[in-house]
């Protein structure tokens, strides 16, 4: 496990700013599409335009898989990456804290592996210390599993949850693991699953703001984020986690939450279980104290 320590403790101001005016004069999607075909910087205004239309549903399918791969093929700067982020975290609800927990709403978030099954165990380890986790997480993407499946393997188990029930959960218990809805970062939701039928995801902007529009909308205190690499993840070499995870870090930082990143080998699955069911049980195993040494000190190195 190597350490990607947190960039600066304080809360910086973003270079770009949400005004929830909507002000911004809209610009026709295919001119924006083919500006980022050509390789050129998208404005931040265009960005929230975009953002719009895939919320609001005025965008095409089509439409959006395209400005996907031009996006994936001419990549997207730090300034693009951080105002396509806030508008996705903008695209639905903030939520809202009481002020006790300040400072102990905490998160962790995974660019996916093979077993991968951290979250189910240290989400509730982190609220057994304290914190309070509203987890907000996604389903499978490639070849790597998603947490909200493996959940689903529990018969009765409910994922979507509105904000009011996401602080009861949190008061009552510390944690919760939700997906994406109409209510919480809805953009996130349609792009999410256009990137896996478009052959998207492993563009590191795409990841970024998908992954801390999540967060953003959360409003943590903390974030450490799960990067991994090898044959068993989404990226096979080091030096591509690394560009990642600096991506997530920059731009975490820069949204005002404190963001360190780990950079985790995959060369094979996680633990001895894949497979839905197979891995609850195995996370509840680790829960109880037994399990895989590797899930155990993995769980232990991020909380």
């Amino acid at each position: 496990v190597s350490p990607l320590p947190h960039r600066g403790a304080g809360r910086p101001k973003a270079r770009c700013q949400l005004s929830g005016s909507g002000m911004d004069t809209p610009s026709p999607l295919p001119t924006l599409i083919r500006k980022k075909r050509d390789g050129e910087r998208l404005e931040d205004a265009e960005i929230r335009s975009f953002a719009r239309g895939v919320t609001e549903g005025t965008a095409q399918q089509g439409q959006i898989g395209a400005m996907l791969m031009a996006i994936r093929l001419r990549g997207m700067d730090a300034g693009e990456t951080l105002a396509l982020t806030q508008a996705m975290a903008s695209s639905g609800r903030t939520l809202a804290w009481p002020p006790a927990w300040h400072g102990l709403l905490v998160d962790k978030h995974s660019t996916g592996g093979v077993g991968d099954k951290v979250s189910l165990a240290l989400a509730p380890a982190l609220a057994a210390c304290g914190c309070k986790v509203p987890m907000i997480s996604g389903r499978g993407l490639g070849h790597t599993g998603g947490t909200l499946d493996k959940l689903e393997a529990i018969p009765g188990f409910r994922v979507s949850q509105s904000p009011e029930e996401m602080q009861h959960i949190l008061a009552r218990v510390g944690c919760c693991i939700v997906g994406q809805s109409s209510e919480l970062v809805p953009a996130d939701r349609v792009l999410y699953g256009l990137r896996d039928v478009t052959a998207t995801v492993d563009s590191p902007p795409l990841i970024t703001a998908s992954i801390l529009s999540k967060k953003a909308a959360e409003r943590l205190s903390a974030l450490v984020l799960d990067v991994k690499f090898g044959g068993a993840a989404l990226y096979p070499s080091q030096e591509s986690a690394r560009e990642l995870a600096h991506s997530l870090v920059e731009v975490g930082t820069q949204l005002g939450i404190r963001t360190a990143a780990l950079l985790t080998r995959m060369e094979q699955p996680l633990g001895r279980a894949v497979g839905n069911a197979l891995e609850v049980l195995e996370a509840l195993e680790c829960l109880e104290g037994g399990g895989p040494p590797d899930l155990r000190h993995l769980v232990t190195a991020l909380g």
